[in-house]
């Protein structure tokens, strides 16, 4: 039988013959002396040699790490340094534990002193501003070393416990220490991964720490991976089609000497050829002869130009230009007196597209260009030739006897064209709808004959001397499609006229009487037979009074505009009492449209007493 001598409890146990003396200041047994002193001593040694291995292998690693670098060798930079260095960290911070026996019998713990507590291990301490923050990659150079971020690693007791450690310095690359068995240093990179992070790992926890206890607070994130402020809107970055839209809205002086000017794209914008197909220069003295050749060089495809106005060209400008553009449908060349047939004729000759052509108050202009137009331009359908006054029936003959398809025309001041133009026009034009022959040499004998034109919708036969009654009744009569008729300065029309053309005009709705020969009774009798007349011009009538303008305007249901201009008999208080009586006509007289200009002003910013030119 074996015999315990049980010892008291502040002697330690008498170590065995077989026992050797530990290697450094006696410590608790725990629970693996506890355990182990039941066991075999052999099993017992073994277990211990495996333990006391372990530890040597550590202090090695401490040292090699504490070690000041060997003369006659180059230091590492920081990042190999750190690298060398995370090793021997991992190993000092990992619990390293012994390869543990079996557990021993639970009586045989009856027999040891009761373990102590082990050692907490050191916490880990984010020393690195803007702990938490996550990592962003680095613009240049990286923020952190190596694997340790600003404040080197661990260290440093429990949190706020220990003073702060600062990164230590570069180190060379240390000798590994061969561990007993001939096994490499590399033992500590398996103790790193047995029982620490690897060294990304920490990395990681070092720069995503969200302790509260992190004495430093976060700092911003990097500028490199803020998110970039959203883009202004930029109006280059719609599609061209839309820009091309909205330029369409801007003249041709905002292009050209605005829009233009802003970048090169927005100057190819504006030179895009759909810009350059209908161009507007009038009243421009700056279009010469070579502009109008630079303009049809670049766009070959205009078709309407207006040159009204423009003193600085010359035939040769408009020959090369109608010779360069074939496709021209609109031409307009008002008051061009420098211009003669030879222009004429050159838009006639290479544009047989035309159709339209106004090119009134041009002195120089003979029936040698009409012609020319009347024998080429088949598809002619609009034109103007007022105040040409060497223009005469041999040339009107010829336009109207070639172009067809005419359906608007209209002279101004012709004493050359006769009642053979208007009869001539009337036969072979069917399709006329728009005739005006003001201040020609025109009588009822050549007027009745526009009675044929069953589509004729607007007759201005201003001044024509020897206009009778009967014939405008007539044409009120047969025209059943007139909507505006202009009866000015014609002193035969009378009360008894005017009834039959309101009686009569079923489609009518402008009927102009300007200084004609009437009186209340006409004005009476358009209000009360009229169902289609809007505006009613009677101006310069002596005899219209005050009972005439309140009858219309009391009976007429479609009367929008009555015009009472130097009407002498009507009175401004009796038109005052009207516009507020009636708010849906316009009343026309000087006192009243002297008021609608001022309302006018006001509306745009006008100020009394401010001149123009001290804003």
């Amino acid at each position: 039988m074996l015999c315990l001598v049980v010892h008291g409890p502040g002697a330690p146990a008498p170590a065995g013959p077989e026992e050797e003396p530990p290697l450094s200041s006696p410590r608790p047994l725990g629970a693996y002396g506890a355990a182990a002193s039941s066991q075999p001593p052999a099993r017992r040694r073994a277990g211990l040699a495996a333990e006391d291995a372990a530890r040597r292998l550590l202090l090695s690693a401490a040292a090699a790490v504490a070690a000041p670098p060997a003369p006659g060798r180059g230091e590492l930079g920081p990042a190999a340094a750190a690298a060398r260095e995370r090793p021997a960290r991992s190993l000092l911070w990992a619990r390293a534990g012994p390869v543990r026996p079996p557990a021993p019998p639970a009586a045989s713990r009856l027999f040891r002193a009761p373990p102590a507590e082990p050692p907490a291990p050191p916490e880990m301490v984010c020393k690195r501003k803007g702990a938490g923050v996550p990592a962003c990659t680095p613009c240049k150079q990286p923020r952190c070393g190596g694997g340790a971020c600003g404040g080197g690693g661990g260290g440093g007791g429990p949190a706020g416990g220990g003073p702060e450690q600062h990164p230590p310095p570069p180190l060379r690359a240390p000798r590994s220490p061969a561990a007993p068995g001939g096994a490499p240093a590399e033992a500590g990179g398996d103790a790193v991964r047995a029982g620490g992070a690897a060294p990304s790992v920490a990395r990681q926890q070092q720069h995503e720490c969200g302790d509260a206890d992190c004495p430093e607070g976060p700092d911003p994130p990097c500028d490199c991976h803020r998110e970039p402020p959203p883009d202004a809107p930029d109006i280059n970055q719609l599609p061209p089609s839309i820009l091309l839209k909205i330029f369409s809205n801007l003249s041709l002086d905002e292009r050209c000497l605005s829009a233009s000017l802003v970048c090169k794209y927005w100057r190819d914008l504006c030179l895009d050829f759909q810009f350059w197909k209908q161009l507007d220069l009038s009243s421009r003295q700056q279009v010469t002869d070579e502009l109008l050749e630079k303009i049809a060089s670049r766009s070959q495809n205009i078709i309407e130009i207006n040159i009204s106005d423009c003193r600085s060209m010359s035939d040769t400008g408009v020959c090369v230009l109608a010779f360069k553009c074939p496709g021209l449908l609109r031409y307009t060349a008002y008051r061009c007196k420098q211009l003669s047939d030879t222009s004429i004729i050159a838009v006639a000759s290479h544009c047989p597209l035309l159709q339209k052509v106004h090119v009134g108050n041009q002195d120089k202009l003979t029936d040698e260009g009409l012609k020319q137009l009347g024998s080429k331009c088949r598809e002619l359908k609009d034109i103007h030739f007022g105040q040409c006054y060497k223009i005469s029936d041999e040339g009107m003959i010829v336009i109207a006897k070639g172009c067809l398809k005419l359906q608007r025309i209209y002279m101004q001041e012709n004493k050359l064209v006769t009642d053979q133009s208007v009869k001539a026009f009337a036969e072979h034009c069917p399709e006329l709808q728009c005739v005006g022959f003001m201040g020609c040499s025109v009588t009822s004998k050549g007027v009745i004959h526009l009675t044929k034109l069953r589509n004729l919708s607007s007759l201005d036969l201003r001044h024509i001397t020897e206009l009778d009654n009967e014939t405008v009744m007539e044409i009120v009569k047969r025209c059943k499609n007139l909507s505006s008729l202009n009866l000015c300065l014609n002193w035969i029309i009378n009360d008894r006229c005017v009834e039959v053309i309101a009686k009569e005009g079923q489609n009518l709705k402008e009927l102009y009487l300007v200084s004609c020969k009437i009186t209340d009774y006409a004005l009476i009798a358009i209000g009360r037979y009229s169902m289609t007349i809007e505006t009613v011009d009677v101006g310069w009538c002596k005899e219209i009074t005050d009972q005439g303008a309140t009858l219309i305007a009391q009976s007429s249901k479609s009367l929008r505009y009555l015009g009472l201009m130097r009407c002498d008999k009507v009175n401004e208080v009796t038109v005052e009492q009207l516009v507020q009586q009636y708010p849906h006509i316009t009343f026309s007289t000087v006192l009243q449209d002297c008021k609608r200009t001022l309302e006018r002003a006001y509306q745009l910013g006008w100020t009394p007493g401010v001149s123009a030119a001290s804003s």
